[in-house]
């Protein structure tokens, strides 16, 4: 939520959109956050909970506390529960899923399924590597789509010289979360000018060697092999990188235009060295003089003096500092929200430009609580049916 523009005066761009949404975490759930986030409506599809143990209920922070969401809880693996979701289907625009290929046809609400309900549905699958390729049944996480990508091999190395583990969930987040989100909408727009829906087979590690493009592409134009001080970005030139600072905090420093590289020459007191920005025999030599200079003060006092000095340069943040940053809280990046058991906390809010403001503070729902029965009344089921399927286990 940016304080940029006034709110109130728009619509949400996906206002009366219904979303199925049968992921509870990673890359799906991410996307479902960014729709709700522009107006979706979102209603999470979890399982019945089992005599081996209930369904897992995420903590009350995660994804945004699924703000302006609701949930349901179906059997899928009966046929009344499948019915049920088909019905709910009738008057969904999306579905998003993320089992394993295949998962979904086997328990009768794959894309064939919900079409032959609705034809306008935008049926969005997410997993690892996509429906097809020697590689569609394989597990993985966030950090094996980033190493089959390239991402791993081209960012930093640790102490022991292997690639170092990134800070975020970056395939998740990107590659996955965004990459769905983004075709979702894009299929949205296609519908209103065709009347149909369609199928979107979203594959993280697609998206996360999309994101290395710009490499990529390098090499298959050229034949270079990009990695760890190959280019610029990737820690070639001392005016690209992290520095310590007197107080062993970090300092980033991104001067890459040359009028940028000069300030921060000047700034230093390293003016010799304006004019050997990418001179390769010199980088260790300005490397070391940049870090001897920085050591002389605290991280805080640098950013003061360099920050507002077209330098390119900011602090390092830890989490809790991120949190606490004068410039997120002047954006109104941190928004409260109301939480039924945990009281008023504190979150992160809608930062995409054009989403929907969720109010401040913002309402969370109870994870322990559930729509279900709302939901099918909305589908048109009357009480005695609905009490039919709760006493059966079907829904809850």
């Amino acid at each position: 939520m940016t304080a940029a523009a006034p709110t109130g005066a728009r619509p949400a761009a996906l206002a009366g959109t219904a979303v199925l949404d049968l992921s509870s975490v990673g890359p799906a759930a991410r996307a479902t956050r960014l729709l709700a986030d522009f107006g979706a409506s979102v209603t999470k599809i979890a399982p019945v909970p089992r005599r081996a143990g209930a369904a897992t209920v995420p903590p009350p922070y995660a994804y945004g506390g699924h703000r302006g969401m609701r949930r349901a809880l179906i059997d899928l693996k009966t046929e009344d529960g499948r019915g049920a979701f088909l019905d709910l289907v009738c008057g969904a625009d999306v579905v998003v899923e993320s089992f394993r290929p295949g998962v979904v046809d086997r328990l009768g609400i794959g894309y064939d399924a919900v079409r032959s309900v609705n034809e306008r549905i935008v049926y969005c699958s997410t997993s690892g590597y996509g429906q097809t390729g020697s590689r569609r049944d394989w597990a993985g996480h966030d950090l094996n789509y980033l190493a089959v990508s390239g991402y791993l091999h081209c960012g930093g190395r640790d102490g022991g010289g292997a690639p170092a583990l990134p800070g975020a969930t970056v395939a998740d987040i990107a590659a996955g979360g965004m990459h769905a989100a983004l075709a979702v909408m894009g299929a949205l727009m296609r519908r209103e000018r065709t009347g149909r829906g369609e199928y979107l087979d979203v594959s993280v590690a697609d998206g996360a060697i999309g994101m290395m493009s710009l490499y990529a592409d390098e090499h298959l134009a050229t034949g270079a092999e990009p990695g760890p001080g190959h280019y610029i970005l990737t820690g070639r030139y001392a005016c690209y990188g992290v520095y310590a600072c007197g107080d062993g905090r970090f300092l980033s420093v991104a001067a890459i235009e040359p009028a940028f590289w000069a300030n921060l020459c000047r700034g230093l007191g390293l003016d010799r060295y304006i004019d050997a920005q990418t001179d390769d025999a010199a980088q260790g030599e300005i490397r070391a003089a940049i870090e001897a200079v920085l050591a002389s003060a605290d991280r805080d006092e640098w950013v003061r003096r360099l920050g507002p000095a077209d330098c390119c340069v900011a602090p390092v943040n830890s989490i809790s500092e991120a949190v606490a940053d004068e410039q997120y809280r002047a954006r109104g990046v941190i928004v409260k929200a109301e939480h039924p058991t945990e009281g008023t906390i504190e979150q992160v809010g809608p930062v995409w430009a054009g989403a929907e403001d969720p109010g401040s503070p913002c309402d969370l729902p109870d994870l322990a609580q559930t729509h279900t029965a709302e939901l099918l009344a909305e589908a048109g089921y009357h009480g005695d049916r609905i009490a039919v399927l709760v006493a059966a286990g079907v829904i809850a």
